[in-house]
């Protein structure tokens, strides 16, 4: 019993203060690493949307397609970029496909294979 009288249950201001402050870390960490996870989640994203682009490239160029080096799939323009280069074999060529989102200075996704250049059998 207390010496006044007067009953102290409950919370002090000062131990509600510290318990707002211990929340509010908390609750920054917390969002820091949602935003982090949902960057992740983009990038690798960008990177396998970025493939299929490569893949589909790759079978266009196997069929002899001539194909614009601007693509626009999943409401996003991305650019292709495609090397070929010489092998030993006279009728194939290597290429070597990079494909980056437009205004990206890197490339989501790089792709390696090779076409036959070859006269039909």
């Amino acid at each position: 019993m207390p010496r006044s009288g007067i009953s102290r249950e409950g919370y002090s201001l000062m131990e509600a203060i510290v318990a707002l402050f211990v929340l509010a870390v908390a609750s920054t960490g917390l969002l820091m690493a949602t935003q982090a996870h949902i960057d992740g989640v983009r990038g690798l994203e960008d990177r396998v949307i970025a493939q299929w682009i490569a893949e589909n490239r790759l079978a266009e160029l196997a069929i002899g397609e001539t194909l614009p080096d601007q693509v626009r799939m999943m409401n996003i323009d991305w650019i292709i970029r495609a090397e070929r280069r010489p092998t030993d074999d006279p009728d194939l060529q290597g290429v070597e496909i990079f494909v980056s989102r437009a205004g990206a200075s890197s490339s989501a996704a790089r792709l390696s294979g090779f076409v036959d250049t070859g006269a039909p059998a």
